[in-house]
């Protein structure tokens, strides 16, 4: 039995052995209701709980407007995509079904000056 939050994170990044950087959690904006459970057991700090932004609100469903509405603007982001090690603690965790991982794709290299 677990008696720390330490122990908890200890454990659970354990379970997460794969390479980071080479998948990032995407958040359904639609589904996401900012009830921070991703928050809560990703042991790499991987989201945050953050206001959305006038240009994200736009892009919402009536639904996706009505949930965000209704929590305050607030939901899940993707604060470090780096750091995630695809465990898929956060996508067994939402209540939603508001997470999916996605390839990160290599950034272009800077053209030389």
């Amino acid at each position: 039995m677990l008696n720390t939050t330490n122990d908890r994170v200890a454990t659970q990044s354990e379970t997460c052995n794969d390479v980071h950087g080479r998948v990032a959690p995407i958040v359904d904006r639609n589904r996401c209701e900012g009830k921070a459970d991703c928050v809560r057991v990703c042991p790499f700090d991987v989201f945050e709980i953050a206001t959305l932004t006038a240009q994200q609100r736009s892009r919402l469903t009536l639904i996706g407007r009505m949930k965000a509405w209704v929590h305050g603007g607030k939901q899940a982001a993707v604060a470090n995509p780096y750091d995630c090690h695809a465990c898929r603690l956060c996508i067994t965790a939402c209540p939603e079904h508001a997470l999916h991982l996605a390839l990160i794709t290599p950034r272009a290299a800077e053209p030389p000056l």
